[in-house]
């Protein structure tokens, strides 16, 4: 096999180098790194582990001889043994340790620091094994204080900013998101306020992304609770489903995704929640049908408190927006929720069960009732009308 022919998986690399193991050790924080690598960050009087960045509390090392055979049978391929201490990794472009070095250089230009940023997007595209080992190499957390930390020279810039946001969306899928826990620093987190009310829509969205990422996570659990507890980063997701442009779609997932954490539910409806979505279903409704189920799905959640229930019933087209969503003529997303959440608001409101009877209900119920919907659904449309039937006639009664 030729040298030039050989590509290192990543897992062979040494964080720090890029170059193949010759020696690799490993950390009490359980990375590993070529030993010559790893001696000279730690004989430069660094206690951190380089990837993780956390505190070494023990600077042994300690030889990592399963890689080190793994290594040397993969160099056997092809009965070739070629001399690691010689091999190198044949690439034209520019070492991730270079790249991630111009960003953390203060004497990098904007200019050069935002080409960098694309060149981690086109990586992101063209080889998602990279993404790896951006993430081992540390990018996460570092991208993540370009954006919320401030100490950059052009945190001012919302180019480079959005550009960094961007990034670090691309790197969320293939690491832990124990970095994102930075945001439970006061300043990071007015920090996200201000980039969200001075940034572009672009921005915008991509911090709901951030947030629903966060969300839906079981590492960021504690997290989410923080955010939700944050009245006026409620506010401004909530305020995203009253938008008429695609950022409502982004208010809906992250309003959803905070929906998901009960600690976060009466906070939602008391910034305003009830409203947002109901305002969502009935716009999604007239523009793009498949929006609303997760709406719809969201309301159902919500409605398990007192506070919500009251808040659909007195909305004035609260009981509309539910009966809506019923029987849909193309699919039946959002039908099981809509019958779940009407049951829950009329059990106990005469006024909720003549709403939604006067915006006809019963039509769409016996609607779904005839469709192709799921056996579950119908049998909660059935108890649906056993729960209305005190308010129609006694032909009701047979169905």
């Amino acid at each position: 096999m030729n040298e030039a022919e050989m590509v290192i998986p990543y897992l062979f690399r040494c964080p720090i180098s890029l170059d193949l193991f010759t020696d690799p050790v490993t950390l009490c924080t359980g990375q590993t790194y070529d030993r010559s690598s790893i001696e000279k960050w730690l004989a430069a009087g660094n206690l951190t582990c380089p990837v993780t960045m956390q505190k070494l509390h023990d600077l042994s090392i300690v030889p990592n001889h399963t890689l080190r055979h793994l290594i040397d049978q993969w160099l056997q391929i092809g009965n070739t043994l070629i001399d690691s201490d010689y091999f190198k990794i044949i690439d034209p472009d520019p070492s991730l340790a270079a790249v991630k070095h111009i960003l953390e250089a203060h004497e990098s230009t904007l200019e050069t620091k935002l080409q960098t940023l694309e060149k981690i997007l086109v990586l992101a595209q063209e080889s998602p094994s990279r993404m790896s080992c951006l993430i081992q190499l540390g990018f996460l957390p570092l991208l993540l204080e370009l954006v919320f930390g401030g100490q950059s020279q052009f945190h001012d810039n919302l180019q480079f900013v959005e550009q960094a946001l961007v990034c670090v969306l691309k790197l969320l899928p293939f690491g832990n998101l124990q970095p994102l826990k930075i945001l439970r620093n006061e300043s990071k987190l007015a920090r996200f306020l201000v980039l969200y009310d001075h940034g572009t829509m672009t921005m915008k969205t991509s911090l709901c992304h951030l947030v629903e990422a966060i969300s839906t996570s079981s590492e960021t659990k504690e997290l989410c609770a923080t955010l939700g507890q944050n009245h006026a980063l409620l506010n401004r997701m909530v305020l995203l489903l009253h938008d008429n442009s695609e950022a409502s779609q982004a208010g809906n997932r992250v309003v959803s995704a905070l929906a998901s954490l009960e600690a976060n539910r009466e906070s939602l409806v008391r910034e305003g929640a009830i409203d947002g979505l109901i305002t969502y279903i009935l716009s999604a409704e007239r523009r793009e049908r498949s929006l609303a189920p997760m709406a719809m799905a969201t309301l159902e959640v919500l409605l398990g408190l007192e506070s919500a229930k009251e808040a659909v019933i007195n909305h004035p087209n609260g009981v509309n927006a539910l009966v809506k969503l019923v029987f849909r003529v193309s699919d039946h997303g959002g039908s099981e929720s809509a019958v779940n959440a009407l049951t829950i608001i009329c059990h106990d409101s005469l006024r909720a069960r003549e709403e939604a009877i006067c915006a006809g209900v019963l039509t769409q119920l016996l609607l779904l009732l005839q469709s192709q919907c799921g056996g579950r659904t119908k049998t909660k449309a059935r108890m649906l009308l056993k729960l209305l039937r005190t308010m129609w006639g006694e032909e009701l009664r047979h169905v």
